[in-house]
């Protein structure tokens, strides 16, 4: 039996996962692991490789922040197949606000147990969520570990890639406002009306794409 490995987005954890259902699979939900401040995705794609024992011919899925290491694992294990959700696979898809970012980096200044207290201004761009995933979002949200948050905004922001992975498969939000369709090319499957946290409130039409990628 293959594995699959999950890979939740930033302010997340494996509870993103609680609406996907891959039957006759052997499912592996990573953590976080507390990154060292001059890891870069790259280095912390190895340390998740060195962590769980991901081998050639292994699946990985990765949402968000989560895609981004999956195609950094990609790079550096060969992979059956590396799916996307709610991701980008190349820094020429991150949207405008990273350019912003990039030159006033004010994260840097923001005191790290303020992250967690953010969720208010960034569900709005996540999408409209039922009250028992609005719960749930609010609780990975405030458990999710300050100094690993400042350190992945940090490190996404970083990130430079050009190298189209092989076996990658992309799967997208039109109504994504994190990372809009408008800047995403050669996708693999849209989801209409899928907003950044799809994974939850479209979870069983992203298991039948799953199921179908799965299946090839």
């Amino acid at each position: 039996m293959r594995k699959i490995y999950l890979i939740a987005g930033l302010g997340a954890d494996s509870r993103l996962f609680k609406n996907i259902n891959l039957p006759g699979e052997e499912i592996v939900l990573t953590n976080w692991l507390i990154p060292d401040p001059d890891d870069t995705l790259t280095s912390y794609a190895t340390k998740l490789i060195q962590q769980y024992h991901i081998q050639p011919g292994s699946v990985v899925i990765g949402v968000s922040l989560g895609g981004m290491l999956t195609v950094e694992i990609a790079k550096q294990v060969t992979l059956e197949k590396a799916i996307l959700i709610s991701s980008i696979k190349t820094d020429n898809e991150a949207p405008f606000y990273f350019r912003v970012f990039r030159k006033a980096p004010i994260y840097k200044f923001t005191p790290k147990g303020l992250f967690a207290r953010l969720g208010f201004m960034i569900k709005p761009l996540f999408g409209k969520m039922e009250p028992d995933d609005q719960a749930l979002f609010k609780d990975m949200l405030e458990k999710s570990s300050p100094v690993f948050i400042k350190w992945a905004m940090g490190a996404v922001l970083a990130w430079r890639n050009a190298v189209l992975i092989p076996n990658l498969y992309h799967i997208v939000g039109d109504k994504d406002l994190v990372f809009p369709i408008e800047n995403i090319k050669n996708t693999t499957t849209v989801i209409k009306g899928g907003s950044h946290i799809m994974i939850f409130d479209k979870a069983d039409e992203i298991n039948r794409v799953l199921t179908g990628i799965l299946s090839k």
